[in-house]
């Protein structure tokens, strides 16, 4: 099988959800570089986002450990109510599964995020792909969506990036608990 079919087949795998480790972050450097227009971090901030917020990061990998997607993120420190989605990534051949929703829904499962009543990202008024999804997501949640200007263009990033909105939905009602946690 070459790579092209090996990738086709993973893509229509169903996920395997799991947080990422130390060892995930060359992964995530090249998963993000194959997802523009998402900013590249260092290949350093990529290893502290798999290491010190693993619990409010996942990956999605195929039954054969290909990685499909991610989401990085971390609670908020000043509000610790609040979700801050760091990336979204979806390798191009994976696209068009609702893997980005079902990751942010796999983070909020987890011990880490039960306390969680609202998320936040911000997103370039260009970025077409993450509002969708993230309204996809909101959708999904019942939840409100809303977003206000956030980082300025000249202001913040000196002309070298575009301005950033800052998007929240919210509030969640009730437990993120899957029905199966609840019971354990």
């Amino acid at each position: 099988m070459n790579s092209r079919q090996t990738a086709a087949r993973s893509a229509r795998t169903l996920p395997r959800f799991r947080i990422p480790t130390a060892a995930d972050g060359p992964a995530l450097f090249d998963l993000i570089a194959s997802c523009p227009p998402l900013d590249r971090n260092s290949r350093y901030c990529n290893l502290l986002q798999v290491t010190h917020f693993a619990t409010t990061a996942v990956l999605a990998e195929s039954d054969s450990g290909e990685l499909l997607g991610a989401v990085t993120g971390y609670l908020k420190p000043d509000a610790p109510d609040c979700l801050f989605i760091w990336q979204v990534a979806v390798a191009p051949f994976a696209r068009g599964r609702r893997l980005a929703p079902a990751m942010m829904n796999e983070i909020l499962r987890r011990p880490a995020c039960w306390q969680v009543r609202w998320m936040e990202t911000s997103i370039t008024p260009d970025n077409q792909a993450s509002w969708a999804a993230f309204r996809k997501f909101a959708e999904s949640r019942g939840a409100n969506l809303g977003h206000t200007g956030w980082f300025d263009r000249d202001r913040h990033f000196a002309g070298h990036h575009a301005d950033e909105r800052l998007l929240r939905i919210g509030p969640f009602c009730g437990t993120h608990r899957s029905p199966d946690s609840a019971a354990a």
